[in-house]
């Protein structure tokens, strides 16, 4: 776009018409820790029912205390990249954890788990070589595949026969595979079984970011790849943020030590940029302890999405098909989701509008995401009302 300020006025008004401006609110908690996860929203007090905040581990105060710990022994910044003199003693010991909790060689930290998809694929997929993606894998996979110049196809989703075809077509040159874990605004889980077996047969590498799995699934909270019983060989590389059920910030790559080693030297996301501060490394460590040491979390938060699930059912609110934490609730139109988030906000439950170019047209929705800190209660007056609005919205 040319700068010109009719362009840019023309654009946004555009935006506006379709109903997709983003709108930042601004929240603050209604407390103090242990009120989460009741908030503030723009001033209203709600209970936040679409944090990621999976285990209820953001606010924690042993998290906490170990931030700000570190902060005093170590400084609030890194100063510099880890390959400069940014790498501390908190990230190499939580790139050791990071190995031995995910079960590979090594880990690397990156900043942000955008920068880490960028980082794997571009090291990984050349110029004219294919990376072949589900249909509704994170923009940042995405962005990767065109940013290294990859010729980039895309399956239907989660449908492996199509990505069996998709595979055969591009014979030798396909580099790589790659797809979330849990589908961040679907909530469903891509066939992984069959994908890496897929990947192994015609040579390609499967990259799986887990992001949504890690820490809630799993019978020890390993991720959809221990739920689905699958190792490194089967899935070389794992991406999983530390933002999400961790409670923190940043995200990391886990896979056999040569290729881990290869990222490291090869990856400009990782080369240039400043290190993540120690101090949310040291959070990080003590979230995994925590994680670890209270299973009642995972059980928990899948214990309420199975109760959100079978009364919505119950209710006939349009709920997507999800077994996780992410329950969609699809309500087709920008007008109608964002009706419903104030409907919401009015009754006291902040769940936010999801609409294009997020998710596909037609398709906007409610995501509604459970955690443990929620109670019965809640739950169950959320669905309450979400079955009132949606009998107004779909009438």
């Amino acid at each position: 776009m040319k700068r010109d300020a009719r362009a840019l006025e023309a654009s946004l008004g555009e935006l506006d018409r379709g109903l997709l401006r983003r709108r930042r609110a601004t929240l603050a908690t209604a407390g103090g820790a242990g009120e989460w996860p009741d908030v503030t929203v723009d001033g209203r007090r709600a209970v936040d029912f679409c944090s990621n905040d999976y285990l209820a581990l953001a606010r924690h105060p042993d998290i906490a205390a170990a931030m700000a710990a570190a902060a005093v022994r170590h400084g609030a910044g890194s100063g510099a990249s880890h390959l400069v003199s940014g790498h501390g003693v908190e990230h190499a010991r939580l790139e050791e954890e990071l190995a031995a909790f995910t079960g590979r060689a090594r880990a690397l930290l990156f900043s942000t788990g955008y920068m880490a998809n960028l980082a794997v694929v571009g090291a990984l997929a050349g110029r004219g070589e294919h990376v072949l993606l589900d249909r509704r894998c994170h923009a940042s996979l995405i962005d990767a595949a065109l940013l290294c110049r990859a010729r980039l196809k895309r399956y239907a989703h989660a449908d492996a026969a199509a990505a069996e075809r998709a595979l055969a077509a591009s014979g030798a040159t396909c580099a790589l595979v790659a797809t979330d874990g849990v589908f961040s605004m679907d909530g469903d889980c891509a066939p992984l079984a069959e994908l890496a077996h897929l990947s192994r047969a015609h040579g390609a590498w499967l990259v799986v970011d887990d992001a949504h799995g890690l820490g809630v699934l799993g019978r020890t909270g390993r991720g959809l790849l221990e739920q689905c019983d699958l190792d490194e060989e089967a899935v070389p590389l794992l991406v999983g943020t530390l933002g999400k059920a961790f409670g923190t910030f940043g995200a990391f790559v886990a896979g056999a030590a040569d290729v881990i080693e290869l990222l490291l030297q090869r990856a400009r996301p990782y080369a240039y940029t400043t290190a993540l501060p120690q101090p949310v490394a040291a959070a990080t460590r003590a979230a995994l302890r925590i994680a670890a040491r209270e299973s009642w979390r995972r059980e928990r938060v899948l214990m309420l999405a199975r109760r959100f699930a079978q009364a919505a059912a119950e209710l006939d609110v349009p709920l997507m098909a999800s077994a996780t934490a992410i329950q969609p609730v699809l309500l087709g139109s920008p007008a109608r989701a964002l009706r419903a988030q104030e409907a919401l906000l009015q009754a006291g439950f902040w769940v936010t509008a999801i609409r294009p170019p997020t998710v596909a047209a037609g398709s906007a929705r409610l995501r509604v995401t459970l955690c443990a800190a929620h109670t019965e209660d809640q739950v169950d007056t959320l669905v309450e009302t979400l079955a009132r609005i949606c009998a107004q919205e779909c009438a």
